[in-house]
C-alpha cells in the first residue's frame, strides 16, 4: 500500500516538472520509477512463492522422525539372510556348515596277488586286504570322489552360560548305487551325529580311546592305518578339563575255530569303557587312554559248528600326541598295547579273540603304533614321512596259520596349497602283510589328491 502511494506522488511530481519546463528532471524520475516498479513486482512474486510453499506444507501429513543410519558391517560379515537359519532354536544359537570336496587318483600294484575289483582296498589302504602268496598283478588305476563330505552344526550359549548344540556329518563312502560304466553313484553315509550340553555328549563320533589330534596329514583317507586307532561309534561321554570318560558301543570280532574270516558278535552285556587324559601347550600335545571291553559270544550250534556261549574281559592302553620340534617341524606318534583291541586298530586287521572247540573265547594280544615327521618348506608346501606297524599274538592252535600276524607300511607325501583351503598332494606308499605261517605280500601305491575345503 505505501509503495503504491509513493509511486502516485512521483507521477504527480513528474507531471508538474513537465508543466514548469524541467524535462531533465522528469526523465530521471521516470527511469527511477520504472526500476522501482520492477523491484516491487519481483518482491511480490517471491512473497507469493513463499505463501504457496507454506500452504502446501500445512496440507502435507507429518513426516516420520529421521532414523539413524545403521552402522556399516565390516567386509566379510554381511548377513547371509534376513531371518534365522534355525527358527526352532533358542536365542543365542549360531549355525555352521562346512566340509570339503576331495578327488583321489590311485595307481596300485599288488606284488603277491590281486585286489578284487570291488575291494574297499582299491579306494583306500586296508592292511588286512593286502594280497599274499600269489602272483604279481598289473598296475590298477582307480579314481573317485567318495570321501567328499559336508556337515551341519548348531551351537547355543544361554544367558547363564550353559552351552549346548549338535552336529551331523555325511560323506559318500556308502554302497555303490550305480556302476563305473556311467553314473559312479554312491550312497550317503553317516559319519558323525551327536548332541552335547555343557560337559556331556551323546551320539556317534570318534571313540574317546582315539587321539584325533595325533593323526598326520596323508593323501590316503587314513594314513598310518596299520597302527592307528580309528573308530567312530555311538557313545555317552563326560568331559571335564583334560579328562574324559565314555561308554561306547560294543562289538566283538571273532576268528572261528580253525581259522577263517573274522565274524562279528554283538552279544556284549556291557558297553566298552574308555578313559582319556590329555595335556597341551606350546610344546605340543600328549595323551594317555585306557580301554576295558567285555568280549562275548552267544550262538546256538549250527551244522558242524558247536554252540558258543562265553565272555571274557580284555583291555588296552594307548599313549601318543604331537611334539613340536620348531617353527617348521613336528613329530606325531602313538603306541597301543593290550588284549582284545584289534577292532580299534587299522579297520580291524585281525580278530579281538579266537574261539576254541568248546565255544570258549581266547583274547588276542597285540602291539600297534606309528610315527610321523612333518616338515614345512614354506607356508604353502609341506612334507610328511609316516611309518606304521601292528603285530598280533594269535593262538595258532585255534586260528590256524592264515591269521594275520603283522602289517606295516611306510609312506612319503608332499602337499602344496596354491591358495587358502585348496590342497594338492602326492603320496608314495609301500605296505606289507605277513601271516602266522610266514606267507607274506606287498602292495605299492602312488596316489594323487585334490581337496577344496569350505
Amino acid at each position: 500500500m505505501h509503495a503504491r502511494s509513493g509511486i502516485s506522488l512521483r507521477k504527480t511530481a513528474l507531471a508538474l516538472a513537465c508543466v514548469l519546463g524541467l524535462p531533465g528532471l522528469a526523465v530521471a524520475d521516470e527511469a527511477r520509477e520504472a526500476a522501482l516498479e520492477a523491484r516491487v513486482s519481483q518482491l511480490e512474486q517471491q512473497l507469493a512463492e513463499v505463501l504457496s510453499a507454506l500452504k502446501a506444507q500445512r496440507a502435507a501429513p507429518a513426516a516420520a522422525p529421521a532414523q539413524a543410519a545403521a552402522p556399516a558391517l565390516p567386509a566379510g560379515k554381511l548377513p547371509i539372510q534376513a531371518v534365522s537359519i534355525t527358527p526352532g532354536s533358542p536365542a543365542g544359537t549360531t549355525f555352521r556348515y562346512g566340509g570339503f570336496i576331495k578327488a583321489d587318483f590311485l595307481a596300485t600294484k599288488a606284488h603277491d596277488g590281486q585286489l578284487a575289483d570291488a575291494a574297499v582296498g582299491r579306494a583306500l589302504y586296508v592292511p588286512s586286504q593286502t594280497p599274499v602268496g600269489g602272483s604279481a598283478s598289473d598296475i590298477d588305476y582307480d579314481a573317485h570322489a567318495k570321501f567328499s563330505r559336508f556337515g551341519l552344526g548348531v551351537d547355543t550359549v544361554t544367558e547363564n552360560g550353559d552351552k549346548g548344540g549338535a552336529f551331523v556329518e555325511m560323506d559318500f563312502f556308502g554302497n555303490s548305487l550305480g556302476n563305473q560304466n556311467a553314473t559312479n553313484t554312491y550312497g550317503v553315509t553317516l559319519r558323525h551325529a551327536y548332541a552335547y550340553w555343557n560337559k556331556w555328549l551323546a551320539g556317534q563320533t570318534w571313540s574317546n580311546f582315539m587321539d584325533v589330534g595325533a593323526l598326520p596329514e596323508a593323501v590316503d583317507f587314513i594314513g598310518p592305518t596299520d597302527g592307528v586307532i580309528f573308530v567312530r561309534q555311538a557313545q555317552v561321554r563326560y568331559t571335564t578339563g583334560g579328562f574324559s570318560v565314555a561308554l561306547e558301543n560294543p562289538e566283538t570280532l571273532i576268528i572261528p575255530n580253525g581259522g577263517g574270516a573274522t565274524v562279528a558278535s554283538d552279544r556284549g552285556a556291557f558297553p566298552d569303557l574308555t578313559l582319556r587324559y590329555g595335556w597341551k601347550g606350546d610344546w605340543g600335545t600328549f595323551g594317555i587312554g585306557g580301554l576295558i571291553r567285555d568280549l562275548a559270544v552267544d550262538r546256538p550250534a549250527s551244522g558242524s559248528t558247536a554252540a558258543a556261549d562265553d565272555r571274557t574281559f580284555a583291555g588296552a592302553v594307548t599313549v601318543g600326541g604331537k611334539w613340536v620340534l620348531g617353527k617348521h617341524d613336528d613329530l606325531r606318534y602313538q603306541l597301543t598295547a593290550g588284549n582284545g583291541f584289534s577292532r580299534y586298530i587299522g579297520l580291524g586287521i585281525t580278530g579281538d579273540t579266537a574261539i576254541d572247540g568248546a565255544g570258549n573265547l581266547d583274547s588276542i594280544g597285540g602291539l600297534a603304533g606309528f610315527v610321523a615327521w612333518r616338515h614345512a618348506f614354506t607356508p604353502q608346501t609341506r612334507f610328511n614321512l609316516i611309518y606304521a606297524r601292528s603285530q598280533y599274538d594269535n593262538p595258532v592252535g585255534l586260528t590256524g596259520g592264515a591269521a594275520t600276524e603283522m602289517v606295516q607300511s611306510i609312506r612319503a607325501n608332499v602337499f602344496y596349497s596354491p591358495m587358502p583351503k585348496v590342497d594338492v598332494g602326492a603320496e608314495l606308499m609301500v605296505g606289507e602283510r605277513e601271516l602266522e605261517n610266514g606267507t607274506d605280500g606287498r602292495l605299492t601305491r602312488l596316489q594323487f589328491t585334490t581337496k577344496y575345503s569350505f
